[in-house]
């Protein structure tokens, strides 16, 4: 296992949050993940990782990898005036992320807790959810009440949409 993906396990673990753990190749759209997915009961999840119109504002869009995504009426609905992709750079500063490995626990990396989470509200009724591990090489299924106690725990701010 990578750093990354030690540290996501490791924290799971500090907070007795039962995970399997699915090894794959790399994957970097949903589209080439979801030949891996197969035979995995969750929700699998895609990671949208956006900033404000100014930038000094960032979000953690986490949906259900069927679900649409229309980004100026996220914006709207949560008051902000426009929302626009977040640079690599910018992943790279806030959840120590690269593109394709964009997933929750990048939270861990957050240490001033800036980054607001957007949580699909379709994921309520979901038993169980998917995320990469902090690496595209793996995927990382936990109960979906786990994944709340998980966030509580970051104390970053959530927000259903």
């Amino acid at each position: 296992m990578s750093p990354e993906e030690t540290a996501v396990c490791e924290s799971l673990e500090a907070l007795g949050i039962p995970f399997e753990r699915h090894q794959h190749p790399a994957v970097f759209t949903v589209e080439q993940a979801l030949e891996h997915w197969a035979g995995i009961d969750a929700v699998h999840c895609k990671n949208l990782f956006l900033r404000n119109k100014k930038g000094d504002r960032h979000f953690l869009v986490v949906a259900a990898h069927t679900t649409a995504i229309d980004i100026a009426a996220m914006a709207g609905r949560i008051g902000e005036g426009r929302l626009s992709f977040a640079s690599a750079e910018r992943l790279a500063a806030h959840l120590g992320l690269t593109p394709g490995a964009v997933s929750p626990f990048g939270l861990i990396n957050d240490a001033s807790r800036s980054v607001r989470v957007l949580l699909d509200g379709t994921l309520r009724t979901a038993a169980r959810v998917g995320f990469h591990p902090n690496v595209n090489t793996a995927t990382v299924v936990l109960a979906f009440a786990d994944f709340e106690r998980f966030l509580a725990a970051r104390g970053n701010p959530v927000t259903y949409i």
